[in-house]
């Protein structure tokens, strides 16, 4: 039988060897504790203690006078603090305080890290010592991950528990191969030394290549790199690659300085042929309750005329910049307040230079977003403050009609209702102002209209759209310039009542108030073309809007055993209120979005902000279906329509935007809407909504897709939708949207994949066949270079991606097709084509390569390439 022995370390070694009573233990005596010779043993953090203990474990002890040494054989384990040494044998010699380990030899320190080999050779304190073929183990955690590094060498020395030297080792975090361990791992670093030094934690490479699949790539003299358990060293990071044709080709190389583990900074200077050095800097702080960063960016150009000239690129800028900021604070547990601030000299210098950030979009619609926020959360109860300022980052948007946004403030509280009343009682506030200096204005159908349209090289840049006639029925404002404050408030009852028959009554009142003060701004910009279209109230006005509704509901349900429960609820909601007023007098800024679908049926407001709000007398009726089997199986059919009972309809009369029209809810019958869905199991799930003409039952929005999950019949996970749009001419959409996405990720193998995904624009040669003619319009009128009319087809892919790769616990590697869709100075839409190639080995770093392709030829704020 086993047994442990653990032993004060104080007790001398000799009186442990006289006590022995010949030159190996009997079997059944298998215990015995073995100890320094020389002095008190040391702690793992180094301070000395009498209480240090030495634990033996082992099948026999053999004890040999002659030679003054002590052997552990059979599964010998000798623990000492938190180091622990096992092997098939273990001799310590008192003479030279050695301990000498052979076969099957395990290490394992106080960091966790594990040490294997045939033959170890240590001090008494298990730091210092030879080890033959020898591998080291050791896991961390990266960004989130588990991952194991090894370290092997056919002979290596350990130097004060500190530094370990490896000659002719490798380096790798791949697993070994389970079926045939001899095979080099994906990619390992062979090394004629390799140095780990635990007290700097850097390990150093000193004549070293690098080997994928065993084939060598890269070699490197010396380069040092710090050992995975370091979160933040100084030194130098992955470079990253820039080739443009306005830039030319250059190179990033950032430089990473830790000047303390709460703040660090990193400087990334880029060197572009074409243009010079671009530099980048950025400052990154973790404070007790938060973290934020700075980050600028700049550049003094060499060849400023790779850009267009103004208003349609930089060319007449020398130095090119941006500052960014973006910080995050915890006040308390209930309590948040940050920031997301973005500024720059031209709105082309983002996109130009690839500046990406949380904060800035460059695909079909560029912009960069700045708030400041305050937010605070309670048990019921919820408030955000917030500021915003857009930057718009193309040539085709007018800065002048961005708004600045500030306030924003949204309050929500929900309280139990007083005494018998019960319920739920629900009060909301919201105080909005923005600020604009040009009007939005826009065609209805869209006619190609602009501001002015510069030329360039011959080619007309048409820039800002705007209406060509200023009338109520051809053209609509979807921002007012000027000043527009709103203080909105609203409070709510509802309660819920359930009678013996099963049948749902659910009564609610609310009362909403709005007080808007309107300063519009009438002059400059084509802001008095606002009077053509309507009359604006300027100053103070205010609108008051009670109600008073019930919803009924009588679900039937059944439960037929193995072919599942079923619930048939027929559902009716009746809301009575007064008119809406001000139709049309009003900006409407945060209410422009209506979609009128099955989510939006039983809404007691349909509109989607605080600038309109819904009036009249109204009943919405409709019903639904649901089954649920034993199996997993899963239906739901929704059906539905409403009426405006009395009243003005708030949707049949249209604002500034002409929001309502068009909508299906102008009529006093509305369109019919609904929805169905089916999922055999949880992997697989079919679903449609639609909305059919009320006279005609015409499809005049439909939606209709599937999402499934093979697994683990197939390793493919893969989504398809449809949607169809009828044409909203009262919107400026003069024609219907029709499309389809798909997208679909396959696994090869647990470590390959495919990916996929497209966007199919069905109805693209419609706008470009209405764009062509604009343009065509435009060269009878102004002269220039005469249009070229490109028939996109009927399938026209206005978006794709298609890429594979491989990972595991060592490498990440993908290349990827992308091809993404742009709005280019002149209004035509292209397509920007990258392949973007992205390396990571794991605990080395990573590194991403981008390289656009095609025939763009009106690149935003570049000059033409054709």
């Amino acid at each position: 039988m086993r047994k442990v022995a653990d032993i004060t370390v104080t007790v001398s070694l000799a009186a442990l060897m006289t006590a022995g009573l010949g030159l190996a233990a009997p079997r059944a005596q298998a215990q015995a504790g073995l100890e320094r010779l020389a002095g008190s043993p040391q702690d793992p953090k180094g301070k000395d203690s009498k209480d240090q203990r030495l634990l033996v474990e082992a099948d026999e002890l053999i004890y040999d006078n002659d030679r003054n040494t002590v052997t552990a054989r059979g599964n010998a384990q000798l623990s000492y603090g938190t180091r622990t040494l096992q092997a098939d044998r273990v001799r310590y010699d008192r003479g030279t305080s050695r301990v000498f380990a052979e076969g099957n030899v395990r290490l394992t320190d106080e960091t966790g890290a594990l040490v294997t080999g045939d033959r170890m050779e240590l001090t008494d304190d298990f730091k210092n010592g030879f080890v033959d073929a020898l591998r080291i183990q050791q896991t961390v955690e990266l960004k989130g991950e588990t991952v194991r590094t090894r370290i092997s060498a056919p002979r290596a020395e350990r130097i004060a528990g500190e530094v370990s030297s490896f000659d002719y080792a490798t380096y790798t975090a791949c697993e070994p191969c389970k079926d045939n361990p001899a095979k080099p791992p994906l990619w390992q670093i062979k090394a004629a030394k390799i140095i780990h030094d635990n007290q700097t934690h850097t390990i150093s490479y000193e004549d070293s290549t690098l080997e994928i699949g065993g084939i060598p790539v890269a070699y490197l003299p010396y380069f040092e790199s710090a050992d995975p358990t370091v979160k933040r060293k100084t030194g130098f990071l992955t470079p990253r690659f820039i080739t443009s044709t306005a830039l030319g080709s250059g190179l990033s190389t950032p430089f990473f300085i830790n000047l303390d583990p709460s703040y660090d900074l990193t400087l990334s200077p880029a060197f572009v042929s074409r243009q010079g050095v671009l530099g980048q800097a950025e400052y990154r702080q973790r404070l007790d309750n938060g973290s934020y960063n700075v980050r600028l960016s700049g550049i003094f150009q060499s060849t400023p005329s790779a850009f267009l000239p103004g208003p349609l690129g930089a060319a007449d800028r020398e130095f090119r910049g941006a500052v960014e900021s973006r910080g995050r604070f915890f006040i308390n547990e209930r309590w948040r307040t940050g920031w997301d601030l973005v500024g720059v000299t031209d709105k082309w210098f983002l996109d130009n230079y690839r500046i990406r950030n949380q904060s800035i979009t460059t695909d079909f619609f560029r912009e960069a977003v700045s708030t400041g926020y305050l937010i605070g959360q309670g048990d019921r109860s919820w408030f955000e403050a917030r500021g915003y300022y857009f930057k718009a980052l193309s040539s085709f948007d007018w800065q002048k009609e961005q708004p600045i946004v500030a306030p924003v403030i949204d309050y929500d509280k929900r309280i139990d209702g007083p005494g018998k009343i019960g319920g739920e009682v629900r009060f909301q506030a919201n105080v909005t102002s923005l600020t604009r200096e040009a009007t939005d204005f826009q065609g209805i159908p869209r006619t190609g209209s602009y501001v002015f349209a510069p030329s360039v090289n011959g080619i007309s840049y048409p820039l800002y759209e705007t209406c060509t006639t200023f009338v109520r029925e051809r053209c609509i404002v979807r921002g007012l310039g000027g000043t527009t404050t709103r203080l909105s408030a609203q409070a709510s009852w509802r309660r819920s009542f359930i009678d013996d028959a099963g049948q749902v009554f659910t009564p609610f009142a609310y009362l909403r108030t709005d007080l808007f003060s309107v300063n519009p701004s009438l002059s400059g910009f084509q802001n008095q073309n606002v009077a053509s279209i309507t009359t604006v109230d300027d100053g103070l006005s205010g609108r008051v809007m009670p109600a008073i509704g019930i919803d009924y509901r009588y679900p039937f349900v059944a439960d037929f055993g193995g072919l599942g429960v079923h619930t048939l609820e027929p559902i009716a909601q009746l809301v009575a209120r007064p008119s809406e007023t001000r139709i049309g007098r009003l900006p409407n800024e945060d209410a422009q979005s209506l979609v009128f679908d099955d989510t939006s049926l039983f809404e007691w407001d349909k509109f989607s902000g605080y600038d309109r709000v819904e009036g009249g007398v109204r009943a919405n009726l409709g019903g639904q279906y649901s089954v649920v089997t034993p199996s997993g199986w899963y239906a739901n059919v929704m059906f539905g329509e409403s009426i405006q009972v009395a009243g003005v309809n708030s949707f049949r009369r249209g604002d500034l935007a002409n929001v309502g029209l068009d909508s299906g809810l102008e009529h006093r019958r509305s369109d019919f809407v609904g929805r169905a869905q089916v999922s055999p199991n949880q992997n697989i799930s079919f679903i449609s909504r639609f909305r059919l003409g009320q006279g005609d039952l015409g499809v005049n929005r439909f939606e209709t897709g599937v999402t499934a999950r093979f697994a683990p019949f197939l390793p493919l996970e893969t989504s398809l939708f449809y949607s169809y749009y009828q044409a909203q001419p009262a919107l400026g959409f003069a024609h219907r949207r029709e499309g389809v996405t798909a997208s679909a990720t396959y696994r090869i193998t647990p470590n390959w994949f495919l990916t996929g995904s497209a966007l199919v624009d069905l109805t693209h040669y419609l706008d470009a066949r209405d764009t062509y003619t604009d343009l065509y319009t435009g060269y009878l009128a102004t002269g220039g270079a005469a249009p070229i009319y490109k028939n996109p087809g009927a399938f026209y892919l206005s978006g794709m991606s298609l890429g594979g790769g491989y990972q595991d616990e060592c490498t990440t590697v993908s290349l990827n097709y992308i091809v993404s869709p742009i709005a280019t100075a002149i209004g035509v839409r292209e397509r920007n084509q990258t392949f973007l190639l992205r390396l990571e080995l794991k605990t080395l770093g990573e590194a991403d390569l981008r390289q656009n392709v095609g025939t763009v030829t009106t690149a935003d704020g570049i000059a033409a390439v054709r």
